[in-house]
Parts: C-alpha cells; structure tokens; sequence
C-alpha cells in the first residue's frame, strides 16, 4: 500500500543528475528512509544519467512510500531506445562502460526492478525494503572484534534529571551527581536554570525555559559543574504527566560525545489524556497530530483550526519582515487567498485602540471604523479579532479571525486566540526561519548560475534574453527590459517574456503604447502602477465595444486577447534600475498577474540580480562598441575594391583570424599608377591590435602616394622604412612585397618586385612547373639603411603569380607544417585553372590542412596572365 509520493521533472541537461540526487535524497530522509537512501541515490543517478544525457530527454522521477520500503520509478520520453538485456547472448557489459550501467546496477542493488513500455515513454524502476530488524529495536550493527569496540569509562552514566512546572529540579540521580558534582539535596527545588549554559542560536529565540515546556526536545547545551567548569551533555527531554495531572520535564543528559533518547512512555489511558495516553501538548491539541512539516501547511493548518475554534468565517494569518514594520499575508481561509497571499500591511497603523498590530484588538463592527483593518476591505467582514504572535517579546507575527455578523467577538474570544497563538508562535517563527534559510541557499545558487550565464557571453541580445529567462518565472510572471542608450535617450523596449509564450505579443503590445518608467538610480524596486492601470482600461474599453455600449462599432475580435492581457499583468509590478559604471542604462520590469503580491526576500533577490545583469549588459555594450570600431578600422586598413587590369585576371581572398574583436596585421592593396602601370602589394605587420594597424595603415597609404610620385619599389621600400623607424616605440617591423605591373600589348605581363622579408611569390608555369619569382631581401622596420633592389619577372600567358601571408605557409597540424615546399605542391594541381579559382584552392588546401581553425590572418593574392581566345 502506498503511503506517500514525491514527483519531480528534470531537464535534458547535465546539472539535473545532481538535482535529481538530492531530490531522493530529500525526499527519503524526510520519510525516515536513512537506511536505503545511498543506494537509492545511486541507482537513481544512473538512472536519470542515462535519460537526460544519454537518450536526451527529459527525466521523470517518481517516489512512493510503502510499508514495507520505496519504490523509484525514473521515465524518459525514448520508448523505442533500446534495453540491454541481461542474458548469455547480450551481456551487460564491463561496469566501466556508460550504456547499461544503470540497469546493472538495478540487478546488482534493487530488491526488485524492471522496465516499463507505453507509447510515449519507457520507465525503469526499483524497489528497496527496508533491512529487516530484531523487534522491538530501532537499529542494529554487525558484531565486531573486541578490540574494535568503543572505548568508553567504567560506568556508562546517565544523569536523570525531572523538572517540576515551576523550572525547580525536582529529581537528581546518582549518575548526575558523579557527572556534575552536585549532591542532590544541593540542587533539588532550585531552577534548571541556574545550573544549565544554554547556547546563543543566532535567529532563534528558543531557551532553556522554552525547551521544557515543549513536548519533545533533543540537543546539545552544558551544565556548570560544582568545579565551575561548564560540562558539554547531549540532552533529551521528554513532557509529562503524573497520574495526578501534574506535568514537569524529565531530562537524560549524558556527555556530548555519547547519545540517549527519551522514548514516550506506554500508560494506561486516563479520562484527561490524549487517545494514545500520551500527555497533552498545547501545540499539538491546537494544530493536531501529526503536525505539518512545512512553513505553508502549518501556517494553513492555523487559520483553518482558528476559524473553527471561533466559528468564523474566515481567518488569516500574517508574518512580520525582518525589520518588524510591515506583515505580510502568508495563509487565509475564507478570504480569496489567490489575491491576498503576500500583501502587505504596516504594522503601526495608526494611533488608537486598533492603532498596532503588537497588541490584542476586538473590532465589533468595521462599518464604523472602516479600513482598520485593510486585509479585510470588501470582503463583507463585520467583526474581528487580532491577536500577535511573539517569541520572547518580538512581534513575529498576527493571528486573525473575522466573521460576516457584527458584535461576534468580546474579549473572552482574544484571551482564547491569543493562548493559542502563544502555544504556536515558537513552532511558527522556527518553521519561517527554516524557509528563510531554505530560501537564502536557493538565493545564492541562483545568483552563482546567473553569474556564470551573464558572464558566459558577450552578446548585447543574447545578455538580455538571458536576463528575462532568469527572472520568468522564477521570480515573476512576466518581465520587461528597458534599455539606454545615453544620457539624452529615452528608454526603449528591448525584451518582452511572460511564463505564456501566447501572452508575449499582447503584453508587448501594451508597454508600447504607454510611457516608459522614468530611469531612477536609486536602489531597490520601485512600484509601476500604469501597466496594471492601462491593462483595466484596455479591458474595460473592450468589454463596452461587446456589448456596443461604446462609441466604437461593435468588435467580437481580440476581446480575448485584451482580457488575457490585462488578467497576466493585473498584480503588482515593480522596476529596479540597471544601475552600472555609475550610470542608469536600463531598468528591469517585473509582474505578477491579477491582484499578486512579490515576497521581500523576491524583491532582495531580484535587487541582487538586477546589480549583475547591469554590469553584464554594459560590458556586453562596450564589447559591441569595440568589436565594430575594430572592424571599422579593419576595413579602413584594406582597399575598397580592386581596379580591374586590362589583359591580367587578379583575385584576393582576405581571412581575419578570431572573433574579429582584433584588427590584423596583414593587408593587400592593388591601385594604378599612371597609365598602363599599377602597384601591387601584400604584407604582414607584426603583432595585432592598434600599434599593428597603425603601422598597416602607414604602409598603404605611403606606398600609394610614393609610387604615384613616380619612384621605383626600392626607392619607395626605403622611405617606407624610415618612415616606420620614425614611428620609435610605436614602430612594428613589416614583411612586404611590392611590386609594379605592365600589360604588354603581345598577351603577356611584365613585373618589377622587391620582397622584403615576406614568403616568396611563386610562379606557375603552363607545363605545371612552379619556382619562386623573386629573391629574399631584407624587412622593413628594423635596419635604417636598407639596399634593396627589384627583380624583373614575365607572366607569358597562361602563367600565374601567387603571392600569399604566413598565415597560409605557417599553417600548422601537430608538428606538421604546410611551409612553402607544400604549398608549391598545391600551385602545382592549378594548371590551366582562373586566378579565382586558384587562390579558392589555395585556401581549401590551408583549410583542410588542420582540423583547428585558422590562428593567423591570411591573404591571397593570385593574378593570371589568360591564354589568348582561339576561334
């Protein structure tokens, strides 16, 4: 039979295994399952290991408590992937590999296990009972050698300590005396207190004094020896009851190293005891048992027991924020809890009799004092009573029940709820802070994986999706991102998500037609009531289109769609500035739907994300700002277009290295130079980046204007170089060869060219032969007198001149090199072939050279003397 169930879904990704692992490790412990957690965590593991990364779907996960053990079922949505099965003829297989894992383990582990088809999914599942016990025990061990066992005194001593109702001890065993010192006509009739060093929890108010009124207490504190030292004691406390009705508190303490629990004694039934002759717990008798073990039940299990105790109508229960000036609506019955839950009110009201919510308050009838109590505002409440919730005099809290009649509730009704909000303050303010907790370790996994996504990229669009994605619906229903640009720019609708897709465009549709929020750099969520304001009149002006109560024609279309609109955006909506480098350059919207509040500890959560997604989106800014003055100037340093030359075919191909955020330092240019002549060149400067581009650009735009001047290449190389020496620290040396190009009438072409310190161009005959066409000489940037001289090269037709960077010919693969001999063999495969399709083999062959992209920028620049046409 089964007794309880836990279900969970997890995503196709690889952090969902470690989520699923603590999923069954959660769900299991709180069912008291300890014994078969582990092994339920790991077949577990592997099981959704195998769904999320392996078949790549996502991953269901389902727990069921039975009697006798649990059973974990885990689906996936590949049904037709296939099951390794565990015969002669298909084994599992070595343990060490991934497939099949899983299901050996399941037969090595599992008490029992299977696997489940249907036509959308298939379920593996198993089974685990729990070890059986001798009776009566709660745990035992293996039997082990003598010298393996515990060390331990003498005497093992249990000091037996009982506490009257007054806090007075009332009972000292001998073991106590050993342990402590103390005789015990010394101690007996003096408080517990005087005695007991009780530990400072910060957060918790729970003391000595309040430990023994609870029914059931178990820890660590100590206990001042009759030396004066404080003795550390493990203690466990137990409430009871006398057979005359008398309570007091037994206590075991033995020494902190060593445990000894207190189990609920049987006794015979009494007319004045609980069922099970246990003695009566306030707490209990008030929430029953058993108690819920959630923030949320326990609070709805208290406004549901405060109704009835009163006959209300209905009751609500608020919880006070860290800085005690605000409560916050947490559960209600009988009030529309959907629009209440998490609304807040002040605490000081007012002045008055209702003025505080730290005191007791009777309201006979809210018609004569209406709003003193703003929770119930049309709701029909005639009369109500409040009482507060405290734990050691700091309001934690307020407990109230109202009903439709007036003149319902006196003050006999408040002394009433008031001791049942003292028997459940300290239960609710340790369950709060136990959510609070709960949340804070959420808060901050969710910031360190927001941190990581927003640091993961540098993209303007992508940032600001991620942004929403992170918010919807984690912490809010939908969400807007407004952007800056500058200073004098009004903000701008940059993203739009609701948790509906189906509502994006509506809720879309509606910021635009209303102002934006105005950019405030003051920290912390600010209210926006337009959006919930235009909303309503969207949806009231076409209601009153319907029904043709309007000046406008009768329109059936899109009512929907307004409705659906002004229904998600509806609740509170708040906006938290993009605050970064000193300057607002956003803000980010969040909503709730119709009448919803947002949590404090949301709106601090959503501050903190607010802070990191700005200075993600700004770095995202300037990184777009870089890259495109990079590529602007990128573009600056390489010629617009290239001339076409009568009688010589002329191709370049131009490969940047990176993600284009650098500019290069290789370059090409080809321009005239007086009629019939034109220069060419190709070079690589040293290094990247704006000391490299000054130098490229230097080198362009000298050997223009040098040539056009009518001096030869060495000439125009030797002033180029003294004029990158003038450059001083600044100064780059550069690989280049430049050259000069005839046509000649006869189909031919001739070539002047110096090569200083850059790869050799090579020539391509048309018998296929290929040799280099120039000598090395000297690069530019180093040397201040340079003797460079050009060389003298014909392209008869059908000849090719290929001139290329180091980036083609330095081209790498392991050890591997292309080098100048490989890329010779490549010219060599181009008879016959275009100059474009020439250097598009070229850059196939460098391509396909190495698997890694390319390190190096590259050019190629191939010019083609044509064969002459035949007719």
């Amino acid at each position: 039979m089964i007794t309880a169930r836990a279900a969970a879904n997890f995503e196709p990704v690889g952090r969902s295994v470690a989520t699923a692992r603590a999923f069954v490790r959660d769900t299991l412990q709180g069912w008291g399952f300890a014994d078969v957690v582990d092994d339920a965590v790991v077949l577990t593991s592997e099981l959704v290991t195998n769904a999320v990364v392996h078949a790549g779907t996502n991953a269901d996960v389902l727990c069921l408590r039975t009697e006798d053990g649990v059973r974990v079922e885990v689906a996936d949505r590949y049904p037709e992937r296939e099951i390794p099965l565990h015969n002669p003829a298909h084994p599992f297989g070595s343990p060490d590999q991934e497939g099949g894992r899983g299901l050996l383990l399941c037969a090595a582990m599992a008490t029992r296990w299977g696997v489940e088809y249907a036509p959308t999914h298939k379920q593996v599942w198993f089974q685990l009972d729990l070890p059986d016990r001798p009776v009566g025990a709660r745990s035992a061990g293996p039997a082990l050698p003598v010298g393996m066992l515990p060390v331990a005194d003498s005497r093992v001593r249990v000091a037996v300590v009982q506490i009257d109702r007054g806090g007075a001890i009332a009972v000292w065993n001998e073991d106590a005396q050993h342990l402590f010192g103390y005789p015990g006509e010394q101690v007996t009739g003096k408080p517990l207190t005087d005695f007991a060093a009780w530990p400072h929890t910060p957060g918790t108010g729970t003391g000595i004094v309040e430990a023994l009124q609870l029914s059931r207490w178990e820890g660590s504190y100590g206990i001042r020896g009759a030396d004066g030292r404080v003795i550390p004691v493990y203690a466990s406390h137990l409430r009871v009851r006398d057979t005359d009705g008398e309570p007091s508190t037994v206590c075991l303490l033995v020494r902190d190293d060593e445990r000894a629990v207190l189990q609920t004694p049987t006794r015979a039934p009494s007319t004045d005891s609980g069922h099970d002759g246990r003695a009566a717990d306030p707490f209990e008798v008030f929430i029953g048992s058993p108690a819920p073990d959630d923030l949320d039940g326990l609070l709805q299990r208290t406004v549901e027991r405060a109704r009835d105790m009163l006959d209300a109508d209905s009751a609500f229960l608020l919880l006070a924020t860290d800085d005690e000036t605000e409560l916050e609506v947490r559960a209600t019955t009988g009030l529309p809890s959907a629009r209440q839950r998490f609304a807040r009110v002040p605490v000081e009201a007012g002045s008055g009799r209702y003025g505080s919510a730290r005191m007791p308050a009777v309201h006979e009838d809210l018609a004569a004092v209406p709003g003193a109590v703003p929770l119930l505002n049309g709701t029909g409440m005639r009369s109500v009573v409040t009482v507060p919730l405290k734990v050691e005099g700091r309001l934690t809290g307020s407990l109230g029940v109202a009903a439709e009649g007036a003149g319902r509730y006196s003050n006999e009704e408040a002394l009433r709820l008031q001791f049942a909000a003292d028997r459940i303050a300290l239960a609710v303010e340790s369950a709060r802070l136990g959510e609070l907790e709960r949340l804070r370790r959420g808060s901050l996994s969710f910031l360190v994986e927001a941190s990581d996504l927003l640091a993961g990229t540098l993209d303007r669009d992508q940032t600001l999706a991620l942004m929403a994605q992170m918010t919807v619906p984690t912490l809010a229903t939908w969400c807007a991102v407004y952007t800056i640009a500058d200073q004098s720019s009004d903000p701008y609708l940059s993203y739009v998500l609701h948790e509906d897709e189906e509502r994006i465009d509506g809720l879309k549709a509606l910021l635009a037609k209303i102002s934006p929020p105005d950019p405030v750099p003051a920290p912390g969520a600010v209210l926006w009531t337009a959006p919930a304001e235009a909303a309503h009149q969207a949806a009231l002006r076409t209601s009153m289109r319907s029904l043709g109560l309007g000046n406008a024609p009768h329109l059936s279309s899109g009512i929907g769609t307004t409705l659906a609109t002004a229904a998600a955006v509806g609740g509170e909506t708040v906006v938290l500035p993009l605050v970064a480098r000193n300057r607002v350059i956003g803000m980010l919207t969040l909503g709730k739907p119709s009448d919803e509040h947002f949590r404090q500890e949301i709106l601090e959560l959503a501050e903190d994300l607010s802070r990191r997604a700005a200075l993600a989106l700004d770095n995202a800014r300037l990184y777009s700002e870089r890259t495109a003055i990079s590529q602007s100037l990128q573009r600056s340093l390489l010629p617009p277009g290239l001339p076409d030359v009568p009688g010589v075919e002329v191709e370049v191909i131009y490969r940047a290295a990176g993600e284009g955020n650098e500019v290069g330092g290789d370059f090409y240019d080809l321009f005239p130079i007086r009629d019939g002549a034109y220069g060419f060149a190709i070079g690589d400067v040293c290094g990247t980046g704006p000391e490299a581009a000054a130098v490229t650009g230097l080198a362009r735009h000298a050997l223009r204007l040098l040539a056009r001047e009518g001096f030869g290449g060495p000439a125009v190389l030797e002033r180029l170089n003294a004029a990158i020496l003038d450059e001083g620290a600044r100064s780059r040396f550069l690989t280049l060869l430049y050259g000069e190009l005839w046509p000649q009438e006869d189909g031919s072409a001739v070539l002047k060219v110096v090569c200083a310190g850059h790869p050799l161009p090579l020539r391509l005959r048309q018998d296929g032969s290929v040799e280099a066409a120039a000598e090395p000489q000297p690069l530019l940037g180093v040397m201040e007198d340079l003797e460079l001289y050009e060389q003298t090269v014909t392209l008869d037709p059908g000849d090719v001149l290929l001139c290329v960077t180091d980036g083609v010919t330095e081209r790498r693969e392991g050890t591997r090199m292309l080098g100048d001999d490989g890329l010779a063999d490549v010219l060599t495969s181009c008879t016959g072939l275009t100059a474009g399709a020439v250097a598009s083999r070229v850059l196939r062959a460098v391509e396909r050279f190495a698997a890694e992209p390319a390190s190096d920028d590259m050019a190629i620049l191939a010019m083609r003397v044509p064969e002459p046409h035949k007719d």
